[in-house]
């Protein structure tokens, strides 16, 4: 899970001074990419985490400076050394990090806020931040993907960025490049929306599935026609609960070409009805629980399952409702990381 929604959600809330630390450079291996993110509280609150427990006690100390006097700066944090007298502590990463280390003042906090808003709305948000020598902030400007901006930049934005905003698949890879315009190094990060999941049922074994997937970081939408298990007390972790059957269901629901959707209400005229409304509905994910045979007998005059997966999950031979969940988010996240690394490689 990407710690950027849960850091916002905290920032929105708080009335505290707070310290966002970024992943803006990794040399070598690491155990978290350019682009991870952890915030700092002045209590002492941390949200997040930067390495498998290396270096965060480290940045806690490090922060305490920073939360009067305002300004940014970079550490840098090499984990290549195996003995316990480097810096490392004898983690052998081989890697080294740069973290930025941001003071979240009145005008970031803000703007922290839209990014927070237009994710929520299911847009992509690319993060440009203009940096100096010794790699402090200078500049930073937010742009979405549909070409509105915002934040903190003096002068024209560079027409390496602006080529970028007119592409229709904005993929930016996170990390460090120099821009000859700016004669300086610019930081990139391309924050996406929470992936969706849309669940159809909401039976005993659909509530781990809830919240297993909202803590891997999906947003869950669950549908059922029975008001007694669509709800809240049943599901707390779910972002929205639609009480209908299918046919207005479907209809209250925007789908994206990136929504992840599972079909398990345990009744076969309602699977039947979901997945004839479901044919036309371009999706990143199509499951049902249940057997192929099953899913087969779904399915009007003999189609052909084409994306469906069925049994929805991974072949781990799970049992009971937990495993099964498991098998299935397991599956969630193998195909979104898959999804993305394939349009990461066509932007190269």
């Amino acid at each position: 899970m990407e710690s950027i929604h849960q850091i916002l959600d905290v920032i929105h809330l708080s009335s505290q001074k707070d310290i966002l630390a970024t992943i803006i450079d990794v040399q070598g291996s690491a155990y978290r990419k350019e682009g991870t993110s952890m915030l700092f509280k002045e209590e002492g609150t941390r949200v997040g985490l930067l390495s498998a427990g290396c270096i965060e006690d480290d940045l806690a100390e490090r922060v305490k400076d920073l939360f009067n006097d305002g300004l940014s700066q970079t550490i840098v944090f090499d984990m290549r050394a195996e003995d316990d007298f480097s810096w490392g502590q004898g983690a052998g990463c081989n890697g080294v990090l740069r973290v930025l280390l941001e003071p979240i003042g009145h005008r970031l906090r803000s703007h922290l806020h839209t990014l927070e808003t237009y994710l929520e709305a299911g847009k992509s948000v690319v993060i440009m931040k203009k940096l100096t020598h010794d790699y402090s902030v200078t500049d930073y400007i937010f742009l979405t993907e549909d070409h509105q901006l915002f934040g903190e930049w003096q002068g024209s934005i560079p027409a390496r960025i602006k080529c970028l905003l007119d592409s229709r698949s904005p993929i930016v890879k996170s990390g460090i490049i120099y821009m000859e315009e700016l004669s300086a190094p610019v930081y990139l990060h391309h924050y996406q929306p929470k992936p969706r999941l849309i669940i159809f049922g909401a039976g005993q074994d659909a509530i781990p599935l809830v919240q297993f997937a909202s803590k891997a970081g999906f947003s869950v939408l669950v549908s059922d026609w029975r008001p007694a298990l669509c709800n809240k007390d049943n599901f707390p972790s779910a972002t929205e609960c639609i009480v209908d059957f299918p046919v207005a269901a479907i209809k209250q629901i925007h789908f994206r070409p990136d929504d992840h959707v599972i079909v398990l209400t345990h009744n076969f005229k309602r699977d039947q009805e979901l997945l004839q409304l479901l044919a036309n509905e371009k999706l990143g994910y199509l499951g049902v629980l249940g057997s192929r045979a099953r899913t087969l007998r779904l399915l009007s005059n003999g189609e052909d399952l084409g994306n469906i997966r069925t049994p929805v999950g991974l072949p781990i031979g799970a049992e009971g409702p937990e495993e099964i969940a498991i098998s299935i988010v397991a599956d969630l996240i193998r195909v979104k990381r898959l999804q993305k690394n394939s349009k990461m490689d066509a932007m190269r």
